[in-house]
């Protein structure tokens, strides 16, 4: 199925449901550290500075467009080595994601990523897009760095 544009008051009226959630999860999570708009562009685009534990702090950006909101995160650079086995593990991954999926970015980077439809926006679908990003960077950044990156963490005998 097809989704059709969203019109203008449409979009306004999701950018407002957005702004409500994103100002209480400033207000009441408290791994939600900041929150910015994207003034600049002219797009309906967010910032949500998360803190996190296995990755210290880490940024989902939230992006409205005509038919969907697009979300991602910047997960970590490029692998400098055993690229093929974490390109492996990330696919792997992927089959028990829902709503997001591992991907390679600009320079290579990895990110997760994910889109729904406007009219799916809702808190709800919000609250499980934030949770479900933190909860899958928490909890394989250390262990995709330890592929990608697996030198750096060897001990010296």
């Amino acid at each position: 199925m097809v989704q059709r544009p969203s019109t203008e008051q449409e979009l306004d009226e999701i950018s407002a449901r957005i702004e409500g959630w994103l100002e209480r999860q400033r207000a009441e999570n408290p791994v939600v550290e900041a929150v910015e708009r994207d003034e600049t562009s002219g797009e309906r685009r967010w910032f949500v500075r998360v803190r996190g534990e296995a990755k210290d702090v880490f940024t989902i950006w939230f992006h409205l467009r005509q038919r969907t909101l697009h979300y991602e995160t910047y997960v970590m650079p490029a692998p400098e080595e055993n690229a093929g086995s974490l390109y492996e593990y990330l696919l792997r991954l992927n089959t028990r994601l829902y709503g997001a999926a591992f991907a390679i970015g600009e320079e290579d980077a990895i990110f997760l990523v994910g889109q729904i439809a406007n009219t799916a926006v809702d808190e709800d679908e919000l609250d499980r897009i934030l949770g479900s990003l933190y909860e899958w960077v928490e909890r394989w950044f250390q262990p995709m760095l330890r592929i990608g990156f697996a030198s750096r963490f060897r001990r010296s005998s």
